[in-house]
């Protein structure tokens, strides 16, 4: 999954607004000071509203009046917007969104890989085949990263349920950047462990399949969690 960041001041007012908020520097319930912000951030007043428009949008901020114009809750941010999700892994130190994101991952995708030992084409087997081919000869953190992408993204394809198609789009959102984080940081081969879900699944044996992807799973909150020396 690629990134698509906002670009130019337009996308630097955005990044700089957000990132005050996800620090804690603009709290949640605050009300903004728009002159100040324009001053401190320097751009005008136009640009500042499109970029305030863009959050707003994302549910982190909203305008009423004799209010003005505020910081939303983050109950009622819209988390598993790419743009969000990235904000929230940069500034949470405490990493707590990827124990979540394991947590889902934990629910669903040893399911998906069961249901695509009983679903998966022969076309489906080969397309997962062909990204674990591109996670070995991945040499650099980008490429592992989309390999590994392509992967999960093929294997809830492989289920033929349209609902876990779309369950794959959120989960992607996270891993994307729990795997720069762990790629890039941990000493370790992610091959091994995909392998053996793929195998499982071409050999048609459901429960195996579930039992490797729960593995894989569990060793991807295990390595999240020595890299953060827990």
């Amino acid at each position: 999954m690629s990134e698509k960041r906002l670009r130019g001041v337009h996308g630097q007012t955005v990044e700089a607004l957000a990132g005050r908020i996800l620090a804690g520097e603009i709290s949640e319930g605050d009300t903004l000071d728009l002159p100040a912000l324009r001053e401190e951030l320097d751009v005008s007043l136009t640009a500042l509203r499109e970029a305030l428009k863009v959050l707003s949008a994302k549910g982190m901020i909203d305008a009423r009046q004799k209010r003005g114009t505020f910081v939303q809750p983050r109950s009622s941010w819209n988390l598993l917007d790419t743009d969000v999700m990235r904000w929230q892994t940069q500034a949470n130190a405490d990493h707590s969104l990827f124990d979540e994101l394991t947590e889902m991952r934990v629910i669903v995708e040893p399911a998906a890989a069961r249901l695509a030992a009983e679903r998966a084409t022969d076309a489906d087997i080969e397309a997962l085949s062909a990204a674990l081919d591109r996670m070995a000869s991945a040499r650099d953190l980008a490429a592992t990263v989309q390999a590994d992408l392509d992967f999960h993204r093929l294997l809830m394809a492989a289920t033929h349920n349209a609902f876990l198609t779309q369950v794959e789009r959120i989960i992607a959102i996270g891993l994307a950047e729990r795997d720069k984080l762990v790629h890039g940081s941990v000493e370790d081969d992610p091959v091994p462990s995909h392998r053996a879900v793929v195998d499982a699944i071409a050999a048609r044996e459901p429960e195996a399949a579930y039992t490797a992807m729960r593995a894989l799973v569990d060793k991807s909150g295990a390595d999240l969690e020595r890299l953060q020396g827990r």
